[in-house]
């Protein structure tokens, strides 16, 4: 089981990252909020992982927290969801907004993923319920998983605006390297005008 990836980043696109480790690249698939936190290129990162071994591949996915990573593990237990489709519902919400619609039975927000309907919903509801009800009691309250959630915010009003999630990713990275700004309004706003001027 390969738990942990620390490298250099290699390659960053729109699904997935390359860690370059001591010469060996290692391609780890992540969700957008994941991505959201690797740096550029030649620059250090570590990410957790999960080892997927099917009979005709064997795939790394990456995590940014072990709370994703936990809710992802939960996730691909459920019958019907696969890897891809867990990583799709943690680039919509973050694990704790995720973890919360399953303890409060909310169907519509994972419905909202591509490629989960209404009866895979109500399975992830009816399979998770108990056991994501019982960790948030545990756990204290969700304090903010991420500190670029303007990023996350920003990308998400760009993709209401009817961009592909790809194109706003790139966008954004854009906008990223050439201004410091914080607020999604104006990292919006920002991307529009390259966007414009492209």
């Amino acid at each position: 089981m390969i738990a942990q990836i620390k490298g250099s980043v290699a390659t960053r696109a729109t699904d997935h990252v390359v860690i370059d480790c001591s010469g060996v690249g290692y391609l780890l698939f992540v969700s957008s909020r994941t991505l959201s936190e690797v740096p550029a290129a030649g620059k250090a990162v570590t990410l957790l992982s999960e080892l997927i071994v099917r009979e005709d591949a064997m795939q790394l996915y990456g995590f940014y927290s072990e709370s994703e990573r936990g809710l992802f593990r939960q996730l691909i237990s459920v019958a019907g969801v696969g890897p891809k489709m867990a990583l799709s519902a943690l680039s919509g919400s973050s694990a704790g907004q995720l973890r919360r619609a399953i303890a409060s039975s909310d169907s519509k927000l994972f419905q909202a993923v591509p490629g989960i309907g209404k009866k895979t919903a109500e399975r992830i509801i009816l399979e998770l319920r108990e056991k994501v009800s019982d960790e948030l009691a545990a756990e204290p309250p969700d304090q903010g998983e991420s500190p670029n959630d303007a990023r996350l915010l920003a990308r998400e009003g760009l993709v209401t605006l009817g961009y592909e999630l790809a194109e706003a990713e790139s966008l954004l990275d854009a906008v990223g390297a050439d201004i410091e700004i914080s607020e999604p309004e104006e990292m919006i706003a920002a991307a529009l005008r390259g966007a414009r001027a492209a």
